[in-house]
């Protein structure tokens, strides 16, 4: 049995796919945007994923493609489809994740619990939202936007003139999504993988905790989320995996609120940084996960390990020497802990990399891992 898979995109997410992928004998390969990216070890090819015959070339050397990040273009999706190429997750679902007015319509027609919302396409639009919504809403480019990038609170109709001034340069009738400011308790992450067959497993929910619109840390399992909280993020996303058609994992970043309620906020059709606590926590990871579904092999168990898993991301690094400086005091202090890299030089607020603690006390587990990786901050 062949087993190639191709990762469109050099990314962190694909490098994090190259151990399981080796221990599963998984050929896996990489088109890479440039040379010196993350995923570099695993390179095959570099190129522009916006380019539908560089994009073929590299499909031609493998069974199954699937993506680093959701950022390639439908024409290319719908070409490699046409030529008979295995792509998972595919075009219709990617559609959903590449647009957050897609998306949040898609969710809005199948019932499915969002924060209230509108496309605003002028000031007078975004106006109107906001004298709806108490006069703060938070406004979103549709495409593009991650990691905080692309979203701002407003709190007056000006307050996202420059974003209509650059949708009015792309051509009429572009949108912005206006949705109201949720007064939410804490913020979640429900992450499911699917097989092209229709197998689903879900790994425990997750909290997690945003710093200027930035993962900074995941608690695993969700502190005082046994039972009724858990078994609704969990149907959640396995409704909106199978509603969606999606294959592989898919991250449902979710809001909680003051009355327990739970709403969709993002959606990742990838491994997703709310997950890599499950390299080190869980039974199966969900970067090997990703590989068993997008083969569509049979899915692994997604137990934790322990009663607490703590993952903190290393944001920005050292100013000064590098990370591997870093080494002998981080690893000596902490052995317990598991330090994960990627390749990437320091940069403010750049995700360079991760520290995942797992044991018995999450008291403890917190601490450890908070105090791991500030050996990589200055």
């Amino acid at each position: 049995m062949s087993l190639r898979v191709g990762v469109i995109g050099g990314g962190q997410l694909a490098r994090m796919m190259v151990p399981p992928a080796v221990e599963l004998g998984v050929d896996i390969r990489v088109l890479a945007e440039q040379d010196g990216m993350s995923a570099g070890i695993a390179a095959t090819a570099t190129g522009d994923y916006h380019d539908a015959e560089t994009v073929l070339a590299f499909a031609r050397e493998v069974d199954v493609v699937t993506f680093d990040h959701e950022h390639v273009p439908q024409d290319v999706l719908r070409a490699l489809v046409d030529a008979g190429v295995a792509v998972h997750p595919g075009p219709d679902a990617l559609a959903v994740a590449q647009d957050k007015l897609v998306m949040r319509r898609r969710l809005t027609d199948l019932g499915l619990p969002v924060p209230d919302w509108a496309a605003v396409h002028d000031a007078a639009e975004l106006g109107a939202f906001l004298d709806a919504h108490g006069g703060r809403a938070v406004v979103k480019t549709a495409r593009g936007g991650y990691d905080g990038k692309g979203v701002r609170v407003v709190t007056d109709a000006s307050g996202a003139d420059d974003w209509f001034i650059a949708l009015a340069e792309v051509g009429a009738g572009e949108a912005l999504l206006a949705e109201e400011l949720v007064p939410f308790t804490r913020e979640l992450a429900q992450s499911v993988a699917r097989r092209p067959s229709g197998q689903v497993v879900a790994w425990p929910l997750v909290q997690t905790e945003q710093r200027d619109g930035v993962c900074a840390e995941v608690i695993a399992p969700a502190p005082d989320s046994a039972g009724r909280l858990a078994d609704a993020a969990e149907s959640l996303a396995v409704r909106v995996a199978e509603e969606l058609g999606v294959t592989g994992v898919l991250a449902v970043e979710l809001f909680q609120t003051a009355d327990e309620r739970i709403l969709i906020n993002e959606l990742a059709m990838r491994p997703h940084n709310t997950g890599h606590w499950s390299i080190d926590g869980a039974t199966t990871s969900q970067f090997e996960q990703h590989l068993r579904a997008v083969l569509d092999l049979p899915l692994g168990a997604t137990g934790a390990h322990a009663p607490a898993a703590v993952m903190v991301n290393v944001l920005g690094g050292p100013a000064d020497g590098d990370l591997a400086g870093r080494y002998p005091d981080a690893l000596a202090a902490f052995p317990e802990a598991k330090f994960h890299f990627y390749g990437k030089a320091p940069r403010p607020g750049r995700k360079v990399g991760h520290v995942t603690v797992i044991g018995d006390d999450l008291d403890d587990v917190v601490y450890r891992a908070r105090a791991a990786a500030a050996h990589f901050d200055d």
